[in-house]
């Protein structure tokens, strides 16, 4: 039975839930929920496991805090033994317009923190990646207080769509390869 690990990143409590930020732990818990799983409270992390079509699928949303995400990444690919390839690392992305979802096999943290301290803690980006575009509609100088705002009203038919889509592409990772889901999904418009 292959392995995979599903880690959507964010910040736990309350004040971060259903900000731009945490759109990572929205699609993880998106996911198990559409697959019958619980979450549970476990070392470093909020982890759910998944049976699915012959797979196990390890999920988990780090309780480290985002800028500290890559101890307990690291710490369930290697409880787990699950090869980098088979993980998929789900963030928010300020370079993309909230119409966009960007699937890459590897590649540069691009600026976000979660992403910077796994590749530290792993010592390589050599990981897969879905980026989920939330603009960057904000003053200068404003870029925080817009990754930790909550969606306005008129976005959030869009994050919804997307949030679904986003499972299509973690069903879609796990069963074809991250190849082909990337020429599937990634020139796609998502708007409504």
């Amino acid at each position: 039975m292959s392995k995979f690990i599903i880690a959507g990143l964010g910040n736990i409590g309350t004040e971060y839930a259903g900000t731009r930020h945490n759109i990572g732990f929205d699609v993880v818990h998106a996911f198990v929920k559409k697959h019958g799983g619980e979450f549970r409270v476990d070392r470093m992390a909020y982890v759910a496991d998944i049976k699915w079509k012959g797979k196990q699928v390890v999920c988990i949303c780090p309780t480290t805090f985002m800028n500290v995400s890559g101890k307990a990444f690291k710490y369930w690919v290697d409880k787990e033994k699950v090869p980098l390839e088979n993980t998929l690392t789900i963030v928010d992305e300020l370079a993309l317009p909230l119409d966009k979802i960007r699937l890459r096999a590897a590649g540069s943290a691009g600026g976000h923190n979660g992403l910077k301290d796994i590749q530290h803690v792993l010592g390589t980006d050599q990981y897969p990646k879905l980026r989920f575009g939330i603009g960057n509609n904000y003053p200068k100088g404003m870029q925080a207080d817009f990754v930790l705002s909550k969606w306005q009203k008129a976005e959030e038919p869009v994050v919804v769509f997307k949030i679904n889509k986003c499972i299509e592409i973690i069903e879609s990772f796990m069963t074809v390869g991250v190849g082909q889901t990337m020429t599937m999904y990634n020139n796609l418009s998502f708007g409504i």
